[in-house]
């Protein structure tokens, strides 16, 4: 069974003071109200203590594979201090808190879907399986998921979705800060392999130096078919300016960590995705 829970309230409640309703209050106090509070202690007073934590990453480039993070965060210690949704990081920020995710964390790994995958059946299942995948490899088992967004009808394990979760459930919020740091580092790894797409700097995404690796150089293996329709990129290369400074600052500092930043976990870790991306998928729930 799958639950949803809307900005302002848990499945079992909505609050009754008329402040905190979320029509009448701006979506950032609605955060700062709802974040790490009920409804994941709600969560674990019915499902269980030990709650996992999943989000993805990469649904948007148009290059490289979409990252998903499972984890598990202690129940009864305190949520660490600056943890948010990563879209509102920067990268230094994400760097530290990675850190100390992985340190307090009670369990957490992985997942991702290739680029071949993401064409064949389309970014929305290469999502769900990229969190199956980063499920099955967690070591320790949770008494329950909770996801950001949507039910998802093909995630065949319970878990309850929670609109804008990765900036209202710590565990989301924990996930995502993982998966993109993650994401970010293996891109800048592939952008070593592919230098004419500026990958270290963009992450994948739409800019004016990646479409004009594009027009110079045509497509690599980690570019997304299924989203490189090159002829209509190439004629909106002359609006890209707007595009791209509207969009790097929406993703809010998207610049990826040099190696120096990261410790070998980290590392190792971007290790892992390209393992998946090369040898095939991990183990599966």
């Amino acid at each position: 069974m799958q639950d949803e829970v809307e900005p302002g309230g848990t499945p079992e409640s909505t609050p009754e003071d008329p402040t905190q309703n979320p029509k009448s209050v701006p979506r950032r106090r609605v955060y700062k109200w709802a974040r790490w509070t009920t409804i994941e202690r709600d969560l674990r007073r019915e499902k269980g203590p030990l709650l996992a934590g999943v989000d993805e990453v990469g649904r948007g480039p148009i290059a490289g594979p979409v990252v998903a993070c499972a984890v598990i965060m202690p129940p009864e210690t305190r949520a660490i201090a600056g943890v948010d949704d990563s879209k509102r990081l920067t990268h230094v920020q994400r760097v530290r808190l990675a850190a100390k995710i992985r340190e307090r964390a009670v369990a957490f790994a992985l997942g991702a879907a290739s680029v071949r995958e993401i064409d064949r059946i389309n970014i929305y299942q290469a999502s769900v399986l990229a969190m199956r995948r980063a499920l099955g490899r967690l070591k320790v088992t949770p008494d329950h998921v909770v996801i950001d967004g949507r039910a998802m009808r093909t995630l065949p394990i319970p878990h309850t979705a929670v609109v804008h979760g990765d900036a209202r459930c710590f565990s989301i919020a924990c996930a995502s800060i993982l998966a993109k740091v993650t994401r970010d580092l293996l891109m800048t790894r592939l952008g070593q392999r592919y230098p004419h797409y500026i990958w270290g700097d963009n992450a994948g995404y739409t800019t004016r130096a990646h479409v004009a690796g594009l027009a110079s150089y045509g497509i690599t293996p980690h570019h997304r078919k299924s989203f490189c329709r090159i002829s209509d990129l190439l004629l909106e290369l002359e609006h890209l300016s707007e595009m791209e400074e509207n969009e790097q600052r929406a993703l809010d500092d998207v610049g990826v960590p040099d190696e120096d930043d990261l410790d070998d976990d980290m590392i190792a870790d971007a290790d892992l995705v390209i393992e998946y991306l090369e040898e095939g998928p991990g183990r599966e729930l």
